[in-house]
């Protein structure tokens, strides 16, 4: 038995890019345990060398060399532990063609590492000048330009899955699961889709982002980071700073402002710069992937559009309740377009609020616009009023015109057509029985009889099929009907102002200027709008 004079690193490496494009399968053959009986093999049958340790890393790239076992290995190298590295080919040892050939060319050659690549029937120890100097820089060539073609492909399919609505990430957004029968398709979480929901009713009712996360935080409910990892997934963000992540204002803002939760997928917002370097770089928003009605909305979409209206303005005043006052995020200068801010004066156990333009006290030249709170709220209100009853009006003459037109245009037609097709039925069906008294007489052959019967039979069951599915045409007008009746009496209900409240201001309004001596000006929302939101706010109070 020989003296071993060489002390061996055995080193695997295996990453996604050794299976298909979708990292679904691992290529058996560049699997760990195949790597490791290969090498085995080799050092039974090379007595000189004795295996110091094995360095496996498994589920990383070979684009770079920023792994933990392989930069183990080049620890026991240069502590003068090994003198010679086995691996299974080139490519595990890395595929980057510059890292990989300063290595072969440079670095093994310093500390006399003795370097064994054994499907590729290299050994640094019996190679010659042009297998070193040639047939290696080539392959290491060849595998540089392999990651970079795998990389494009991936990059492809990735692309054409966004453009199909396909969900590729690997974990799902709170306030939802990828789907167990299809993992491109995302599905409500019940639990955590009720906390999104919260989340966007708090924050429609005036709440701040960080009145909302100390909310969420005083009910006990786990952050999205802790209910991953209590779900078991093996979730890793930039975005936790502590052992427990508990909710803050920025995660609470990344919810609403997420159009997700709309029913709509937005990916590809960013770009691995390239197939070398992992850092990412932003797209521009004509290029991400935008797909409506992939998945089950948690927000109507109504909602959504009113929280970023919200969010983009500065909502100031939200006291120690953390929630905003009536105005917030409405009222605004009508000189220098400032927000207003409130304030609270306070004298002799008595308090008088009101609003001013913030810009004046920052010296930037605008005056205070005062006005007090009661004023604006009995201004408002009395034009809310006014503005409601006459659109009540509106909607009513339309409401009845289009249920008119519904009963007795619509539904009179599809009757004449059914009756049509009814006729029609009975002539086909009388043509059918009469066949069989013209074959006795001898008016028609067998074989006229066979292709006369399965013409009539065919009509026949045709316009069966139309009288059905237009019979069901007749019973959906006749419902939508109904149903128009009852949303006009729900809309005039609902139009009939009582107090003016947050819900009632968001609904029919969005903007407020006041200007100098008082005077108002309001924006409201188009009728089309306004009456989508006044429904849905109308459910939410229901509930």
């Amino acid at each position: 038995m020989k003296e071993p004079i060489y002390f061996a690193a055995v080193y695997l490496r295996l990453s996604k890019d050794d299976g298909d494009i979708d990292g679904s399968i691992k290529s058996e053959s560049n699997s760990i345990s195949a790597q490791r009986e290969l090498a085995f093999s080799y050092l039974r049958e090379h007595e000189e060398i004795e295996l110091f340790d094995i360095y496996a890393d498994d589920g990383y790239s070979g684009v770079n060399f920023d792994r933990p076992q392989f930069k183990r290995m080049m620890s026991d190298i240069e502590a003068g532990h090994v003198n010679c590295v086995i691996v299974k080919d080139l490519s595990r040892l890395g595929r980057d063609y510059i890292e990989a050939g300063r290595l072969l060319q440079k670095t093994f050659p310093a500390f006399h590492v003795r370097f064994i690549a054994i499907a590729d029937q290299f050994d640094s120890q019996t190679a010659d000048h042009t297998a070193k100097s040639l047939v290696l820089p080539i392959k290491n060539f060849i595998n540089d330009s392999y990651c970079r073609d795998i990389s494009q492909k991936v990059k492809s399919h990735q692309k054409i899955k966004r453009e199909q609505g396909k969900f590729i990430s690997p974990f799902a957004m709170y306030g939802y699961r990828k789907s167990a029968e299809d993992k491109n398709k995302l599905c409500p979480d019940g639990y955590a889709a009720d906390i999104v929901r919260r989340i966007f009713a708090w924050k429609l009712e005036g709440m701040s982002a960080l009145a909302i996360a100390e909310r969420l935080n005083g009910l006990g409910i786990r952050s999205p980071m802790e209910y991953k990892k209590f779900r078991g997934e093996k979730f890793c963000t930039s975005f936790q700073k502590h052992a427990v992540a508990k909710w803050s204002a920025a995660a609470v803002k990344r919810i609403l402002d997420n159009e997700v939760y709309t029913g709509v997928l937005v990916q590809g917002k960013n770009e691995q710069i390239n197939y070398k370097v992992k850092k990412t770089t932003a797209r521009p928003r004509k290029e991400w992937a935008r797909v409506e009605g992939t998945h089950e909305a948690i927000v109507p979409q109504e909602d959504f559009a009113m929280v970023q209206a919200l969010l983009a303005v500065d909502t100031r005043g939200q006291g120690k309740a953390g929630r905003a006052h009536l105005f917030s995020g409405l009222l605004f200068c009508g000189d220098c377009k400032e927000p207003m801010i409130r304030r609270v004066n306070r004298c002799k156990g008595t308090s008088r609020v009101y609003f001013i333009c913030p810009t004046r006290n920052r010296g930037q030249g605008c005056t205070r616009h005062s006005v007090p709170e009661e004023e604006l709220k009995t201004v408002v209100f009395r034009i809310l009023q006014i503005y409601t009853a006459i659109n009540l009006e509106i909607c009513s003459q339309l409401e009845y015109i289009q249920r008119t037109e519904v009963h007795f245009e619509e539904v009179s037609r599809l009757a004449e057509e059914i009756e049509r097709f009814r006729k029609e039925q009975e002539k086909y069906l009388e043509l059918r029985n009469c066949l069989r008294e013209d074959l006795k007489t001898g008016l028609i052959t067998e074989t006229d009889f066979k292709n006369f019967r399965t013409v009539f039979e065919t009509q026949y069951q045709e316009i069966k099929n139309a009288v059905f599915k237009q019979e069901k045409m007749k019973e959906e007008m006749l419902r939508s009907g109904i149903a128009a009746e009852k949303r006009l009496e729900k809309f005039k209900k609902d139009m009939e102002l009582t107090e003016l409240n947050r819900d009632a201001l968001l609904c029919f309004i969005s903007r407020i200027e006041v200007y100098e001596h008082k005077k108002i000006y309001i924006e409201f929302r188009s009728r089309e709008e306004f009456s989508g939101i006044l429904a849905l706010h109308s459910v939410r109070r229901e509930a």
